[in-house]
Formats: C-alpha cells, structure tokens, sequence
C-alpha cells in the first residue's frame, strides 16, 4: 500500500508539473492546450498502467492466499477423516 501510494504521489508531481511547465511557456494558446492534452493524455495512459499492475499484483496474491487456504483446509479434512476411522475402529 506505502508503495502504490509513492507512485501515485509521483505520478500527480509528475502532472502538475508537466502542465505547469506547459503554462509558462511562450507558446500559441493553441499549440498549449494541445501539449495540455497529449500530456494529459500520456499521464492518464501512464496511472492506468500503474493501476492495472496493482490490481495484477493484488489477484496475484489473493490467489496465492486461496490457494493456500485451499490447502490447509484439505489437510484439516483429511486429519479428521482419519480420526474419524480411529474412532470408529475401535
């Protein structure tokens, strides 16, 4: 979580600075609101990347968690199954 939010922390300092670095420029009001719009662009691009490898990351791990749910419950089953037949083996 610390890490998503250095990212996002980035990618935003990253945006305003973009635009106002595009703002100060000595440029047509044209030619600005188009660099506005390709950086905008290229920033919105870049958050949705960053975004879909968190959402990657977090199924990664919820699977892994499943998993080995899955597991532990398996192996709690078979012990009861086998205490079971003890039990009623005697």
């Amino acid at each position: 979580m610390n890490t998503s939010r250095i990212l996002l922390g980035f990618a935003a300092g990253a945006a305003i600075g973009a635009a106002l670095g595009i703002l100060f420029a000595p440029d047509k009001g044209t030619e600005t609101r188009r660099k506005i719009a390709e950086k905008s662009n290229d920033v919105a691009g870049s958050l949705k990347d960053k975004f879909s490898d968190l959402v990657d990351g977090v199924k990664e791990k919820f699977s892994g968690l499943k998993s080995d749910a899955e597991d532990v419950a398996e192996k709690g089953y078979s012990a009861y199954n086998r205490t079971k037949s003890e039990i009623n083996s005697f």
